[in-house]
C-alpha cells in the first residue's frame, strides 16, 4: 500500500499541480488567440465580397464566444498567480467604494451598459461611518469590490429599482460592507468555480483574504470584512 503524503509533500504537490494549470490554461489562451485571428480574417473576407448578413452575423458570435472564453481563462490564470497587494496606509475605504458606485451608475446611463448588464435602476452608497481608513491596495480592492457589486446588480435586476451598499463599522478595527442581494441561496459564490461569474467573485475573495479581511453570503446579502487602522 502507498503511504500517505506528509503535510508538506502534500503542499508541494498542490503547489505544482497549480502550477502545471495555470501553465496549461495559458497556453490554451493562447490557442484562442489564435482562432480570433483567423475568425478576423474570415470576417474581413466575408465583408470584402459581400456576403448575407446572417453569415456574417454567425461570424460576430463566434468571435464574441472566443472573446468570453478568453476572459474567462485569462481569470482562472489571474486567480492561480500568487497576490502580492501593495497596500497603502491611510487608504480610505469610503473613497474606494464611492469610485466603484461613481463608475457603476455611469455605466448605467450609457446607451449600452453592457457592463451592468442592463440593470435600469442606480447604485447607491449609504456610510454609517467616519475615518474608516487601512492599509489597502487601492487597485486590487476597487477591482474586488466592482465585481462583487456587478455579481450583486445581475441577482437585484428586476427585485428592485435600487442596489444598496452598505458600509459600517464593526467595533474599532473592522469595516463591514453589505450588498442587500435578495436571495437567501445557500451556494457560496465566493469558493466556486460553476461559471465566469463565480471565478470573479472567488478571485475577489481572495483579494479581500489578502488584506486580511473576509468575504461571504448570508441572510440574502454578500458581506465583506476589511480591517482598519488601529
Amino acid at each position: 500500500m502507498k503511504p500517505l503524503l506528509s503535510e508538506s509533500e502534500d503542499n508541494e504537490a498542490l503547489k505544482a499541480l497549480g502550477k502545471a494549470s495555470v501553465q496549461i490554461v495559458h497556453d490554451l489562451k493562447n490557442q484562442l488567440n489564435g482562432l480570433k485571428l483567423y475568425a478576423t480574417f474570415l470576417r474581413n473576407r466575408l465583408e470584402k465580397s459581400g456576403r448575407p448578413d446572417d453569415e456574417l452575423d454567425t461570424v460576430r458570435k463566434l468571435m464574441a464566444g472566443l472573446d468570453r472564453t478568453a476572459k474567462d481563462v485569462s481569470l482562472i490564470v489571474e486567480y492561480g498567480r500568487p497576490l502580492q497587494p501593495r497596500k497603502q496606509p491611510g487608504t480610505d475605504l469610503e473613497r474606494i467604494l464611492r469610485e466603484v458606485v461613481a463608475g457603476l451608475n455611469a455605466e448605467n446611463l450609457s446607451d449600452k451598459p453592457a457592463v451592468t448588464g442592463g440593470f435600469a435602476g442606480s447604485v447607491v452608497l449609504v456610510s454609517e461611518g467616519d475615518s474608516l481608513i487601512g492599509a489597502f491596495d487601492p487597485a486590487l480592492l476597487t477591482d474586488a469590490l466592482k465585481s462583487i457589486s456587478l455579481a450583486a446588480l445581475r441577482l437585484v435586476s428586476g427585485k428592485t429599482t435600487a442596489l444598496e451598499i452598505r458600509l459600517k463599522p464593526e467595533g474599532l478595527q473592522t469595516a463591514v460592507i453589505e450588498w442587500k442581494v435578495f436571495d437567501s441561496s445557500d451556494h457560496d459564490p465566493f469558493n466556486s468555480f460553476a461559471g465566469s461569474n463565480e471565478i470573479r467573485l472567488s478571485l475577489a475573495a481572495k483579494v479581500i483574504e489578502a488584506h486580511g479581511g473576509s468575504a461571504k453570503r448570508q441572510d440574502g446579502s454578500f458581506f465583506v470584512r476589511l480591517p482598519l487602522a488601529s
